[in-house]
């Protein structure tokens, strides 16, 4: 059992204003041997909470955080460590229709809190940046122990030239696929491929695909709009692979020259077709090569080719602005390489303008992903801010999540599914060591994610949630059919969700704060129904009906639960 019962005079609760950066002997001695931490929530008037609310809960355990306003403390410092398990896909309205199946979660932390999840628009990793980043404090001096490199003199840039691919991403940060576009970030910046695109294809076998390639493209203006003039491709040494001048389909109204370079007389005797180009760019880009540029859906859709490994350096760097504002590739030459490109009076050079790219890229996986962010948009991770109030982390996850979050200090535990995931876990909160322990149970989300992906049974499923919405006005008729449609799939998956809770809560050691936070309900639909209105042609069902479901799903989807506990 655990001490998380609500009372609703909270105004008898003696909060311990303690920092407890100790445990042991001496705060029993101090508050008694019968004493023991207790959770004590406030009113449940309060507004929903936020993943802030959740974060901000660990460093005021741990480290300097602030008194939450949602829930007191007693006896904080004999809280020995906090476990927390995120649980992606789970939410409210799922947890109430099957609570049954997940009896655990309260039989180990009480009822939950209801939080506001962040917007289905934003891409699923937001969730655990959210929980496992926070704010840097802005600091006088800079210090490279802290605060990423901003700037780099020419010669630091220089460093890159010459290197192979293995040399260059040896030791870096981050895998170079994390900073390729996601699927719902390529949506987002305009990567619509159109059904008669032709795609890259799979490297033929026992070949050695180019792993890293710079595209860019001008174009000129004819009667259909911009059509494409000049394709180039450079290595990741910035040799030039491909340079050529392309006829367009249509006769040239307005070649753009101080933009695209391109004049009549360097058109003159230019036989080459966009199919042409298309069988070349094709014979050294294949769907393995990452494929880097600046605003490369122009590029892309130029060339009437779709590629889906992407690093965008236009997405990649950010502008002081934000929002909805992109960085010029030309500003960012200078700062970040200190180079300058488009200065001649005679146009763009593609061929200058794919190495500047090239080059922004690499700078970005050398030196990770906070390179060249304003200082008010650099995060600092919550394992390193533990860390440094003296605390030890470990993190159980999987690789990309373990690379992108461990501090240099915490103990990095990679793994590869949830059983997994369970018994590193379960031997990690055992260790006195060990003060804070972060774990993912993923099946849940995964399974969302391949159903979305499964066009057969998200047509049935969005056939249910509209016969749910249209048929019955009956709000208590709507809540058993809703009840029954969940899948003997995803029950069955919500039982061994169930039962890894139940195992990992039997593991803590005693007055262990144990919090589970589901982050998101099923975003992966969201985002597939939403790209279904975008393109009509995929739609099979009445177009009003799916935006009455898409809402429904986003709403639900946005409410996701924290639920939180002290071992007893």
């Amino acid at each position: 059992m655990t001490s998380s019962k609500r009372k609703r005079d909270a105004g008898t609760a003696v909060e311990d204003s303690a920092d407890g950066s100790d445990t042991g002997k001496s705060f029993f001695d101090i508050y008694g041997p019968e004493a023991k931490p207790e959770l004590v929530f406030k009113s449940s008037e309060k507004t929903t909470l936020n993943l802030q609310d959740v974060q901000g809960l660990v460093t005021w355990v741990l480290s300097e955080g602030f008194m939450p306003n949602w829930v007191f403390i007693k006896n904080k410092p004999l809280i020995p460590k906090v476990v927390m398990l995120y649980l992606p896909g789970l939410d409210s309205a799922l947890y109430l229709s099957q609570s049954k199946a997940l009896a655990s979660l309260e039989s180990c932390c009480g009822n939950p809190v209801p939080i506001l999840a962040l917007s289905c628009v934003v891409d699923e990793m937001r969730t655990i940046d959210t929980l496992l980043t926070c704010k840097g404090k802005k600091k006088k001096k800079a210090t490279h122990s802290v605060e990423p490199h901003l700037l780099v003199t020419k010669s630091e840039a220089c460093d890159l030239v010459g290197k192979s691919f293995t040399e260059l991403t040896k030791d870096i940060p981050f895998p170079v696929s994390y900073y390729t576009l996601s699927r719902k970030e390529m949506e987002q910046n305009g990567y619509n491929f159109k059904t008669e695109f032709i795609s890259t294809l799979p490297a033929p076998t026992e070949s050695s695909p180019h792993e890293i390639l710079a595209l860019d493209c001008e174009m000129c203006t004819t009667k259909d709009g911009l059509e494409l003039t000049r394709v180039t491709l450079v290595d990741i040494h910035g040799q030039v692979l491909l340079d050529k001048l392309v006829k367009p389909t249509n006769h040239i109204t307005d070649y753009l020259t101080m933009y695209s370079g391109i004049t009549a007389k360097m058109m003159e005797g230019v036989t080459t077709t966009i199919k042409d180009i298309q069988e070349e760019f094709l014979k050294l880009v294949y769907k393995e090569t990452v494929l880097v540029g600046h605003s490369l859906e122009n590029d892309l859709y130029s060339l009437k080719i779709s590629h889906n490994l992407v690093i965008d350096t236009a997405v990649l760097y950010k502008h002081p602005r934000s929002g909805s504002w992109k960085p010029k590739l030309r500003v960012l030459s200078k700062k970040f390489l200190a180079r300058e490109i488009q200065m001649s009076e005679s146009g763009h050079d593609s061929v200058e303008d794919a190495k500047a790219a090239m080059d922004l890229a690499l700078m970005k996986i050398k030196y990770g992903p906070d390179f060249g962010s304003p200082s008010e948009l650099i995060r600092k991770k919550l394992l390193e801010i533990l860390n440094e109030s003296g605390k030890t982390t470990c993190i159980v996850d999987n690789m990309n999540i373990v690379k992108r979050y461990a501090s240099e200090a915490s103990n990095s535990v990679p793994v590869s599914s949830d059983d997994e995931a369970l018994s590193k876990a379960m031997k990690e909160v055992k260790k006195k060591g060990s003060q804070f322990v972060w774990t993912q149970f993923s099946e849940l989300n995964t399974h969302f994610q391949n159903r979305a992906d499964d066009p057969e049974k998200l047509n049935s499923r969005l056939a249910e949630k509209i016969s749910l919405l249209t048929c019955s006005d009956d709000k208590e008729d709507i809540k058993k059919r809703r009840k029954s449609k969940v899948s003997l799939e995803t029950k069955e998956i919500l039982k061994k969700m169930d039962e890894r809770v139940n195992a990992l809560h039997a593991a803590l050691p005693k007055n262990t704060m144990f919090i589970v936070c589901t982050g998101h309900g099923d975003t992966s639909i969201v985002h597939r129904v939403r790209k279904m209105l975008k393109d009509e042609s995929e739609i099979e069902l009445g177009r009003e009906e799916v935006v009455k479901v898409l809402e429904e799903l986003q709403a639900q989807a946005e409410v996701a639960l924290c639920f939180v506990g002290i071992k007893q």
